[in-house]
């Protein structure tokens, strides 16, 4: 009796057990899961580009008016992070015709680039990435391809299609269906409030999982929902509420009871479009007529404006306009490769929802890659982050036996009269990095290895990325038929040639100002003016009379510098860094063969110096009255370049017709693009007035509203207006 009370216990204790131990399992999985993908994505963050250009058809020679829109992939909201963005205009075998590095402030930055008047009709791809994107290329990237005609030339060119993810050829074929061993996973999201997921499975499958898988959904990072499934028999529902997700693409995801990803699959939640901007202006105009529009906020919108960006273009409208927006690239970005034309070329809102659904039953994502996920450990980022400067990179390899010069110190130099002083160390791949400050300035810069005696070269690697997405198939384009107005714009671009109507104007206002250079060293401790003493014949002299604890001697045709501790003026057991002009010199001789009277300034710090872990034994800078290094020759181990972080963007200007005399000027006005400007501001109550005036060529011309918020909230209106 007792017995069989004990064993009764004990079978009601694991019934009691199992639902707790079960329980704790699930919490277990939800716990481990969100870290890791947290984990996940703030080890491999993603940002996306968008580029909203004047036009995407242009007559070569023309400037491509352009502004930077950068967005943080997970939070979709502008990214504060990167300063600079780079530009790049693809012939058809991803040949960069021409380059730009953009500035970027709070997510956004205006540009233009210059088309070569050398280029061949044909179609060119304009792409764009921050440095923090280079490692995810060549698909995380923003591409548009863009037509450039040179009707005066009769050169043909070949045109490469981008490689796209295409639609199914017949969408009743595709299943809804994905499947692994023992299992099928079928989604079914054509319902307008609910999501409906039904999981089948053999069973083998249910009895090796103790009947039971969970099933997760993600959205660029962030977790919408996270369900325990129990496999009570072979076909299971599940209803998830739409309301419960976050609108655009969402990665549903079955695993299995050991927590192991099984299989994913994508679909789209709609996106609601609120337009929260009204546009107020005229449908049509006469020529040379003022054109007054205004903008206005909706007032439950106006708060979030701050920190907001817009960007407006006026232009001819063509059957070939693009019809694409923000809000519309920013749901797929980059993370499934490049869009077919069926999607590409169409509003969301015009799609039907079996086409979306058909089309990404078809894609991978090139951002989640759960194997790593799991596991934890994630791969280095080669290229990081340039939220406060420009990294400038390189590899020291030597000169005959190309073997990477790892663990080696580099120097980076800006002749002036000021030392900047910045060291960089190499990798065991011989890699190294050097820090410029973001600004429009040309810089001077001279960069060399410390250590000369090795017989190492520095290469200066491009800030541009060579990974491309492998061109299409190529096609002469001969034969192609050139699109009327498009001898009409070449025309007008020669005429505006012709009377030197040019549309760029004076420089925008810098976004960033450069300081005024400081020495490194701070005040040194003898600051030896020449002026102030009478002139000595050689520079040996001038150190042995002038500057007590500094020493240049010649023994057997050989100089040295040296210096003493000012403490107890001993002789330090290393000789101290020579500068001429603030550039490193490795040789003593150099200094010594310095005319005086061609010297301006002696700086010497007799003190030990520490700029990171590099250690001075002291310091001596010799400044010429120049103060430029001119006096002396590059050493063939040295790199020195003119180099500009980023170009300085100049306005759009057009025609003011505002008097009756200058509106009967005789100088054509035959512009392509009417009106551009980069970045719109509301004032405090959402609101914004701008002024135009229409050119002498009558048409339809578009005007593109393209904006988005600080808290996300893309802006997008178009509308269409006639010169008569």
């Amino acid at each position: 009796m007792i017995k069989s009370v004990k064993l009764l216990l004990l079978l009601l204790s694991l019934i009691l057990f199992l639902p707790l131990a079960s329980g704790q399992e699930q919490n277990s999985f939800r716990k481990s899961i969100s870290e890791k993908v947290q984990r996940y994505f703030d080890a491999v963050p993603r940002e996306e580009v968008f580029v909203h250009t004047d036009r995407t058809q242009f007559i070569a020679g023309e400037n491509l008016w352009l502004n930077v829109y950068l967005v943080d992939r997970k939070s979709n909201k502008p990214s504060p992070d990167s300063k600079i963005a780079y530009l790049e205009i693809l012939n058809s075998e991803n040949r960069p015709v021409a380059q730009k590095r953009v500035r970027l402030e709070n997510g956004f930055g205006p540009g233009q680039l210059t088309l070569p008047d050398t280029l061949s009709t044909g179609k060119y791809t304009l792409r764009a990435y921050s440095n923090l994107m280079k490692n995810f290329l060549p698909f995380n990237c923003f591409m548009q391809e863009i037509d450039i005609y040179n009707a005066i030339s009769d050169k043909t060119f070949s045109v490469g299609a981008l490689p796209v993810n295409g639609l199914p050829k017949d969408p009743a074929d595709i299943s809804s269906g994905v499947s692994g061993a023992g299992f099928t996973l079928y989604v079914d999201n054509l319902k307008p409030d609910e999501l409906i997921i039904n999981i089948k499975s053999d069973n083998y499958f249910r009895s090796a999982n103790n009947n039971l898988c969970y099933l997760l959904i993600q959205t660029h990072g962030v977790i919408n929902t996270i369900s325990t499934i129990q496999l009570s028999s072979e076909s299971i529902t599940v209803k998830v509420p739409k309301a419960d997700l976050i609108s655009g693409i969402n990665q549903v995801t079955l695993f299995d009871s050991k927590g192991l990803p099984l299989i994913d699959r994508f679909i789209y939640t709609t996106v609601v479009k609120e337009n929260i901007l009204t546009l107020n202006s005229p449908d049509s105009c006469n020529k040379r007529e003022k054109i007054s529009f205004g903008i206005e906020v909706k007032k439950e919108a106006v708060s979030t404006l701050k920190n907001a960006n817009i960007s407006i273009s006026v232009s001819p409208l063509t059957d070939f306009s693009v019809t694409s927006d923000l809000a519309d690239y920013l749901v797929f970005g980059t993370e499934f490769g490049p869009i077919p034309a069926e999607i590409k070329n169409h509003r969301l809102s015009e799609l039907s929802p079996e086409t979306l659904d058909n089309f990404l039953l078809t894609v991978k994502s090139n951002w989640v890659d759960w194997s790593i996920l799991m596991s934890g450990i994630f791969p280095p980022l080669k290229y990081r982050t340039e939220n406060e400067d420009h990294f400038l990179t390189g590899r020291l390899m030597g000169k005959n036996s190309k073997i990477a010069g790892s663990d080696k110190y580099l120097f980076l130099s800006t002749p002036g009269k000021k030392a900047v002083f910045q060291y960089a160390r190499t990798d065991k791949d011989g890699n190294f990095s050097f820090k410029i400050p973001v600004t429009e300035d040309e810089k001077d810069l001279i960069i060399q290895p410390e250590d000369i005696t090795e017989n190492n070269v520095v290469r200066i690697e491009s800030s541009f990325s060579e990974d491309f997405i492998p061109s299409g198939n190529i096609r002469d384009t001969s034969f192609i038929t050139i699109p009327e107005y498009i001898s009409k714009w070449s025309v007008n671009y020669q005429v505006g040639k012709i009377y030197e109507t040019a549309s760029t104007g004076e420089p925008l206002k810098p976004l960033v100002f450069s300081p005024a250079p400081q020495r490194f060293y701070g005040k040194p401790d003898i600051e030896l003016l020449m002026d102030e003493y009478i002139q000595l014949p050689v520079m040996q002299e001038v150190f042995f009379e002038l500057t007590p604890g500094v020493f240049l001697k010649n023994k057997k045709s050989v100089y040295k510098m040296s210096v003493a501790d000012p403490v107890d003026n001993r002789i330090y057991e290393k000789p101290p860094v020579l500068f001429i002009d603030g550039v490193v010199v490795n040789d003593a001789a150099v200094i010594a063969a310095l005319d005086p009277e061609k010297v301006e300034k002696i700086d010497a710090v007799k003190d030990l110096y520490l700029v990171g872990d590099y250690l001075f034994f002291g310091i001596v800078n010799v400044i010429s009255r120049a103060g430029d290094y001119s006096s002396v020759s590059l050493p063939d181990y040295a790199v020195r370049l003119r180099y500009k972080v980023a170009d300085r963007v100049l306005s759009f200007i057009s025609p003011d017709y505002s008097t009756d005399a200058i509106k009967q000027n005789r100088i054509p006005d035959f512009r392509n693009t009417l009106y551009w400007n980069p970045s719109v501001k509301p004032d405090d109550n959402g609101k914004v007035s701008l002024d135009y005036f229409a050119s002498d060529v009558p048409g339809d011309y578009e005007v593109n509203i393209q904006g988005i918020t600080a808290s996300g909230k893309a802006m997008s209106l178009r509308k269409i207006i006639r010169i008569k």
